[in-house]
């Protein structure tokens, strides 16, 4: 199954996917994705990511090298075509994926989203610790809450205390997914 970790800027997803990754180990049961991004290695997100210029980026795409990719904050995403033999082997794909892109993945692969939240206070001061972008950039990023399309299997991780906590409940949820227990 496809396991799509979603949700707010802030709210954890890179740091929670690492911490159980590094929990769960060598359980060939799980790959966990590493995305295509528009942007350089070392932009300071801890995202391990594929750098890739938007030339080569579209010429991947149009070649078919990529599952799902999307365009979001100014840069292009893609998840490998790939985890098409890791989805039919029975692995749990587990991906940082945009919300505007579950409804194409959902009628396509076996999908459980992940949704990691956390409270408004949590995501602005994780984000003005980032010191990336403005306050009112912040603002405007808190501000922009797309909802889950309809009629998907959500679990939600609550990511509002220590990342060992949050990612303990993100193990959880994908060892569910791995033995069918998922939603």
């Amino acid at each position: 199954m496809l396991v799509a970790v979603v949700g707010p800027s802030g709210a954890g997803k890179d740091t929670l996917m690492a911490g159980a990754r590094a929990r769960i180990g060598p359980d060939g049961r799980f790959r966990f994705v590493r995305r295509s991004i528009t942007r350089p290695a070392l932009a300071g997100d801890g995202e391990d990511h594929e750098p890739i210029g938007r030339d080569a980026f579209f010429r991947r795409r149009d070649t078919g090298g990529f599952a799902l990719w999307w365009e979001a904050h100014g840069r292009l995403y893609g998840i490998p075509r790939d985890i098409d033999s890791d989805l039919a082997a029975g692995r749990c794909v587990v991906a940082n994926l945009s919300r505007g892109v579950l409804a194409e993945a959902a009628p396509r692969y076996p999908l459980l989203v992940l949704e990691v939240i956390a409270p408004a206070a949590v995501l602005a001061a994780r984000l003005a610790a980032r010191g990336r972008e403005e306050p009112e950039a912040v603002a405007a990023r808190l501000a922009r809450a797309a909802p889950l399309p309809s009629a998907l299997r959500v679990r939600r991780v609550v990511n509002d205390g220590s990342m060992e906590a949050g990612a303990a409940q993100m193990v959880q949820a994908l060892l569910d997914a791995a033995e069918g227990r998922a939603a």
